[in-house]
């Protein structure tokens, strides 16, 4: 069955766009659900489907990509609302699993009226699976990490920056700058229009808020309820490279939280009484892995992985604590249980970082000089040391990125970008050292220039929701500010002191009741609310947390 329902931009900050100017829309084709793959691991109540897309919006007729689609029906069929679309994050997370929430006591009440609806971006999973690496070689371990790295070490993350970005160029080829924000967002309004929705309910957590408020730029008209937890600063001046500067200061702030926490429960974890010497146990465990790596796989770089965790959901807390405690009292199970690298895992957790790297790089101007990422990650690592050079390291291959135009010859744009980045002039070093800006909505749709600069007029969208968390350190709190103030008329669900990354249908109830009344019936809380925060962990707490709150990184 086709159906008549169109994708084509229905207007954006800059007005409706010209005739000249819109890429044609593509017709998508209603999705046929039937039994899962058995790649999915999913169960028969969950009926699974395709979509296809096109790689290149402004061809529509030509190479095409096959998304795949994840569904379980409302459960009270005569008040069913329609479709709602779910996704995690990333850039590079799958929501296949998401029709499984329908029967978590939270979400039961919204399980009854909308279907719910996962699938896999394009280039993660079986959606057009993208990779830059072994599997194997990603996963290599021990490795090392260092909160004031030297120069040697600083030039060999370089080089691995530089191999990491020749190698997505070569495995992608000329398919690479196609994965991107708005070819994901422009990807979920033929999943609309396929699931034969007129308009668009969907959820999006962390980078989902960040695609999904491109979505709403584009296509204001399609959107009948929009809900961004925990939210990515939207600004084309942020996206990417200084909302991860940002983020390396809240996620300071978070593992004081943590450090501070766990000296108040010296009586249990024997690490201090107070925030410094919990960091000194902290890094005494980094330098004793660093001389003799746990069970030959856990170094420094395992140990800041694992720990990393604690700035995103505080459930983490009461088990690094004690593992951390554990190891250096002698007993490492602990720590060796949730800091091993899982050799079944390397193939997903390389596509995830592929995806991550690609969409992020391609959706921006990164600066194109090495001197420009050491001043600014030294100067911002000075007050926020935790994070800065691993999260630096994660993204450095955005500095060395192959342009749209070079990766026809993959190996030989990959090689042109990198030259490049060797021989800047310096009004080119002046160019690479400004954050990217807003420009004209074609130029974005066809990747040729910075970020859309996300924006409704006022009464062009529908209501939205809005939740963050106040002490957020993978989004922080000032992103949902920012989109606020870009969509006129939204609503924005503070949970006050509290900072754990994904906070709908998790612990903090004020939340859930604002989220549940949005999405069942329509209704807005004022301009701002406040939730008082979830309580904090207790030491041996068994960890809970939101379904989909997960690192998005």
């Amino acid at each position: 069955m086709v159906t008549a329902l169109a994708t084509a931009p229905a207007g954006s900050a800059t007005g409706t766009l010209p005739a000249r100017l819109a890429p044609p829309a593509p017709v998508a084709h209603r999705i046929e659900f039937g039994r899962c793959a058995t790649a999915e691991h999913l169960p028969p109540s969950v009926e699974c489907g395709t979509l296809a897309v096109p790689l290149d919006y402004a061809r529509p007729e030509g190479k095409k990509i096959t998304l795949t689609v994840s569904r379980i029906r409302a459960s009270a069929h005569g008040e069913r609302q329609g479709a709602l679309v779910f996704n995690p994050g990333g850039p590079g997370a799958s929501s296949m699993e998401f029709p499984l929430y329908s029967a978590l006591p939270k979400w039961r009440k919204l399980a009854r009226v909308y279907d719910f609806v996962g699938y896999a971006p394009r280039g993660v999973g079986r959606s057009a699976p993208l990779s830059c690496q072994d599997p194997k070689e990603f996963a290599k371990a021990p490795t090392d990490s260092w909160m004031h790295p030297d120069a040697a070490f600083k030039r060999k993350k370089v080089a691995e920056a530089k191999a990491y970005a020749r190698g997505c160029a070569r495995h992608a080829g000329a398919d690479l700058p196609f994965y991107n924000s708005v070819n994901n967002a422009r990807d979920l309004d033929m999943l609309r229009a396929a699931l034969g929705e007129r308009k668009l309910t969907f959820m999006g957590a962390s980078y989902g808020t960040y695609f999904g408020a491109v979505y709403a730029t584009l296509f204001p008209g399609h959107v009948r309820r929009m809900v961004f937890d925990s939210v990515v600063n939207p600004s084309p001046q942020q996206i990417w490279y200084r909302n991860n500067l940002d983020q390396n200061i809240a996620f300071e702030h978070r593992w004081g939280d943590w450090l501070h926490w766990v000296a108040e429960h010296n009586g249990t974890y024997r690490l201090g009484t107070t925030k410094q010497a919990v960091q000194q146990a902290y890094d005494k465990a980094a330098a004793q892995l660093r001389r003799q790596p746990l069970n030959g796989k856990i170094g420094p770089g395992q140990l800041q992985s694992a720990f990393l965790k604690t700035g995103y959901n505080d459930s983490f807390w009461p088990l690094r604590a004690q593992a951390l405690s554990d190891y250096l009292h002698g007993k490492p199970r602990s720590l060796i249980a949730q800091a091993m690298p899982q050799t079944q895992t390397a193939k997903d957790e390389e596509n995830t970082n592929a995806v991550y790297t690609a969409v992020e790089c391609n959706d921006a101007r990164w600066p194109r000089s090495w001197e420009t990422w050491d001043r600014d990650n030294t100067q911002v690592a000075r007050i926020a040391p935790f994070e800065t050079w691993d999260n630096a390291w994660m993204n450095l291959p955005c500095a060395f990125w192959p342009r749209a135009s070079e990766t026809e010859t993959s190996a030989d744009g990959i090689d042109a970008a990198l030259h490049r980045a060797d021989h800047k002039t310096a009004q080119e070093l002046a160019d690479a050292a400004v954050s990217a800006a807003a420009s004209e909505l074609d130029g974005v749709l066809h990747g040729q220039h910075g970020p859309l600069d996300v924006r409704t007029e006022p009464g062009a969208l529908p209501p939205v929701l809005l939740l963050a968390a106040e002490r957020d350190a993978a989004t922080p709190y000032e992103g949902a500010l920012e989109l606020q103030r870009r969509f006129p008329g939204s609503s924005l669900v503070t949970e006050k002191g509290a900072g754990t990354h994904g906070i709908a249908f998790g612990e903090n109830a004020c939340v859930n009741t604002y989220t549940e009344a949005y999405l069942l019936q329509g209704k807005v809380p004022a301009h701002s609310v406040y939730c008082s925060p979830r309580p904090e962990p207790v030491p041996g707490q068994a960890m809970t947390r939101a379904p989909h709150a997960r690192p998005g990184k």
